[in-house]
């Protein structure tokens, strides 16, 4: 489901969860030549004034998603950080992404990186709230009649989260390929790289 977790309740997470976490976070790191780290047991990033506007609480794991400064970096850390993020769901962890309602991390920026967003994750207290969607007509180019494989992808497209649920996206079908376009707003490269990961992992289709 479409919704992000800001409460934490504390809870540690077990030794065999992080294994698999620190395992994929290596291996989207060498796939999107990123610098992807992750942290627990650390409180004070989410311990600042930001974090509590932010109504974060309890959070005391992240992943720093760090790369080259390239004009590409938001959309790769858009594309690894929600496989990432889905990864942590299907151990059973909440997460959020978040981009400036934190504090300083412990992050490690080599020369010529920057830290593009961070991922809080852990046990959530509640569950959070489901976003309501657009209808998906309004976000592809063939709402009627589509190959399944394509209806497989637009259905976990319009689960991906967005920042701001603003779902600025359009995936259009030509020639049995699916390609898609993002609109204009606040994180959107990013956003163009979440949505384009759930509609591969989806569909087994590329997406240009």
């Amino acid at each position: 489901m479409r919704h992000s977790v800001r409460q934490y309740n504390g809870k540690k997470i077990e030794s065999e969860k992080r294994e698999a976490l620190a395992a994929l976070v290596k291996e989207c790191s060498r796939e999107g030549g990123l610098n992807i780290q992750i942290f627990y047991d650390e409180p004070k990033c989410f311990d600042s004034m930001m974090a509590h506007y932010g109504k974060f609480s309890g959070v005391e794991n992240y992943i720093a998603l760090v790369g080259r400064k390239d004009a590409d970096l938001d959309e790769k850390v858009g594309y690894y950080g929600e496989k990432l993020v889905l990864k942590a769901q299907e151990l059973g962890l909440n997460s959020c992404w978040v981009a400036l309602t934190h504090g300083k991390s412990a992050v490690e920026i080599k020369k010529g990186e920057k830290l593009a967003c961070i991922i809080a994750f852990g046990y959530g207290a509640a569950q959070g709230s489901e976003h309501q969607n657009k209808p998906m007509e309004q976000l592809c180019n063939c709402a009627s009649g589509m190959p399944d494989w394509f209806a497989k992808g637009m259905e976990a497209a319009l689960l991906a989260p967005t920042a701001m649920n603003q779902q600025k996206f359009y995936i259009t079908l030509e020639n049995g390929e699916a390609s898609v376009k993002a609109g204009k707003g606040f994180y959107i490269k990013m956003d163009l790289g979440i949505v384009k990961y759930h509609f591969e992992a989806a569909s087994g289709h590329k997406v240009r």
